[in-house]
């Protein structure tokens, strides 16, 4: 069963996508902070996961920091969805292992599930 993991702390937007991916017959679960979903992360190893930048407790950036030195989570294939869109946080997620970047204002829900479906 294809898994995706939503790491954002916007609990509206996280059910929006999970009920999306859910209704694409693809299981997702999320957590609202980057502490809960690195834990998460351990706990279910999904597909993919779906990470925010700005977040509570541990922020976008130091989850991936934290993915890269885990060599359990290192395998699983990260999209990021933020506001951020300005070019150095984009080079910056993918220095830092993000497979893709998604800025949300400029993509719909269909548009990241599409995204989504072309990693997993």
């Amino acid at each position: 069963m294809v898994k995706v993991l939503i790491i954002e702390d916007d609990k509206f937007l996280s059910r929006i996508y999970a009920t999306k991916l859910n209704k694409e017959g693809i299981e997702a679960d999320f957590s609202l902070n980057g502490e809960e979903g690195l834990k998460k992360m351990k706990e279910i190893s999904p597909t993919l996961v779906l990470l925010d930048l700005i977040m509570p407790k541990l922020d976008g950036f130091s989850v991936l920091e934290a993915i890269q030195k885990d060599s359990s989570l290192k395998k699983i294939p990260v999209i990021v969805l933020s506001n951020l869109g300005q070019e150095e946080d984009v080079k910056k997620a993918k220095l830092l292992g993000a497979k893709d970047f998604i800025v949300k204002s400029d993509a719909s829900i269909q548009d990241v599930v599409a995204k989504i479906k072309s990693y997993i």
